[in-house]
């Protein structure tokens, strides 16, 4: 039987705790995770402003995903969220986890953003994307898909 996975909203994090994320997605070619880690250590981007957070997933008392939740760095409108930095360990795909992380930040998003952009150009992710109710965009800087939030 699979362990269970429990969503965070964190706002202490240790490079420690993100070992373990930081050393695949390195290895698989992602930079994503190493500038979460760095920009999180350097004080630059810890989702510490109003509306912004940063998600974890656990299972077994290690983290196996991460996603955040920031005012698009791309834009100058505190009225557009972006999701950004989503990983899950090889091992705890294809479980729901990365669903779970996107959901937790739209939910927390609702009522603040008008709304959320991100980028995910890989067929994976972006069905992941479209599933969750974010739509496709074409010819927009720095984003594959855009959702809605009204307000």
């Amino acid at each position: 039987m699979p362990e269970s996975v429990a969503i965070s909203r964190v706002t202490d994090l240790s490079r420690e705790r993100l070992a373990v994320l930081l050393a695949e997605s390195e290895a698989a070619g992602y930079r994503f995770v190493r500038r979460l880690v760095e920009e999180w250590d350097a004080g630059t981007n810890r989702f510490s402003r109003p509306v912004e957070a940063l998600f974890t997933a656990e299972s077994g008392g290690q983290i196996v995903g991460v996603c955040g939740l920031n005012v698009d760095p791309y834009l100058d409108d505190p009225w557009i969220g972006r999701v950004r930095n989503v990983y899950v360990l090889s091992s705890h795909r294809k479980r729901g986890v990365a669903g779970m992380l996107v959901a937790q930040a739209v939910d927390s998003a609702r009522g603040h953003f008008g709304c959320l952009r991100l980028r995910g150009e890989e067929e994976g992710s972006a069905r992941l994307y479209e599933a969750l109710g974010f739509r496709p965009c074409a010819r927009i800087p720095s984003c594959t898909h855009v959702m809605d939030l009204g307000g």
